[in-house]
């Protein structure tokens, strides 16, 4: 499962003693596999700080997990062509995030923890912040481009009614720079081909006799070319509607062709030209980020911590990974028992909904009477 449960009990004998019954339970019956996850000792501050860092750094999570989503959402959107292989593309620092997860060691050159615990929060912000805001951009620029460059295709993929035909006609298809004269292009349903030939020269007056050539197919009808004199152009569009023969509106002109041929060129080399360098700084960011996020929750397990079992500082945060899924009610039961004694109340309203716990604001469902955070790692699901 890429599924984790970072919890945290006070570091005594008696609950260390809880945690090796837990360890002992839960490898017994296969429930998970626990981990210890060390967490530095940070400079605690004052109570009051801490409360304000715990709702601070619960929006940060939040954030950084929307981040870090979106973040693998682009990946997977840059790579369209290799999908299968989106996953490996999604590392930190340079391995797999269950193994950075269950390997996690807090990294002092960036996140100093002698630095006030305010101080390390701000620069988890500020960092998550400054990718976000990249990443708003480079995705942008690229998605724009992709857009333009399917609008662009899209063109050249519908039926002869409306798509472009600037990659089907040739200069030699049409009579050009004629004062008198001007080719038509006419859509004529399939059954229909020989009413056409038998037809189109009497349509109206002044129509070129033997004009008419078929230059293109779809699976309904084919493009014919048909040459006439200009002054008889409405007559013949409206006996040509008549008959259910459909005038394409097209006139030949070689520089807005070419225009849209290197229009589409341009924006193909575009496109490879960017893929590369968006790929590689979305690899190199989002591991930034995940880093990042799972920093977050070690700070959250050391504020709660700090704020459920008080000071001095001294508790043992373990990381769990169940191993399957209809494993979770029973692994959560086997902590409520476990740990029941930590907590009474909490431990009661796990089973009573109705059970009001003073000056909490999580959900009931969310709090326990340990400390617990969720670390999902199915994020592109």
């Amino acid at each position: 499962m890429s599924e984790f449960w970072l919890i945290s009990a006070p570091g005594d004998k008696e609950n260390l003693q809880a945690l090796e019954r837990m360890n002992t339970v839960t490898s017994k019956s296969n429930l998970s596999y626990n981990t210890k996850f060390a967490i530095p000792d940070f400079k605690v501050g004052t109570l009051d700080s801490l409360i304000g860092l715990s709702d601070e750094l619960g929006k940060l999570d939040s954030f950084a997990e929307s981040l870090i989503k979106r973040m693998a959402q682009s990946v997977a959107e840059v790579m369209e062509d290799s999908k299968g292989k989106v996953q490996e593309n999604l590392l930190a620092n340079g391995v797999d995030l269950t193994s950075f997860v269950t390997h996690f060691e807090w990294d002092m050159a960036k996140y100093p923890a002698k630095q006030p615990l305010a101080n390390v929060v701000d620069t988890l912000t500020k960092q998550l912040a400054q990718i976000e805001t990249d990443l708003k951009s480079r995705t942008a620029a690229y998605s724009t481009l992709k857009m333009n460059l399917e609008n662009l295709e899209k063109k050249s993929t519908g039926n002869l009614f409306t798509r472009t035909l600037s990659d089907i006609v040739s200069k030699e298809d049409f009579v050009l720079d004629s004062e008198y004269l001007i080719t038509l292009l006419v859509i004529v349903p399939k059954p229909s081909y020989a009413r056409w030939q038998k037809t189109y020269e009497s349509l109206s007056d002044m129509v070129v006799p033997r004009s008419t050539k078929l230059i293109a197919e779809d699976n309904d009808g084919g493009l014919f070319t048909v040459t006439l004199f200009r002054r008889v152009i409405d007559d013949f569009k409206v006996k040509a509607k008549e008959n259910k023969f459909t005038v394409r509106e097209f006139y030949y002109d070689e520089k807005e062709i070419k225009r849209e041929r290197e229009e589409m060129t341009r924006l193909l080399s575009d496109k490879k030209q960017q893929y590369g360098p968006l790929l590689r700084w979305l690899k190199v960011n989002f591991s930034e980020a995940f880093i990042a996020w799972i920093h977050i929750k070690a700070l959250r397990v050391f504020v709660e911590s700090v704020l459920r079992y008080g000071l001095p500082v001294n508790f043992q945060a373990v990381l769990l990974q169940p191993h399957k899924k209809s494993a979770t009610k029973r692994l959560r039961e086997v902590l409520n028992s476990v740990f029941r004694h930590l907590d009474e109340v909490a431990a009661a309203s796990i089973l009573d909904a109705s059970v009001e716990i003073p000056g909490l604001q999580l959900s009931n469902q969310d709090y326990f009477p340990y400390v617990y955070f969720h670390i999902d790692l199915s994020l592109l699901e």
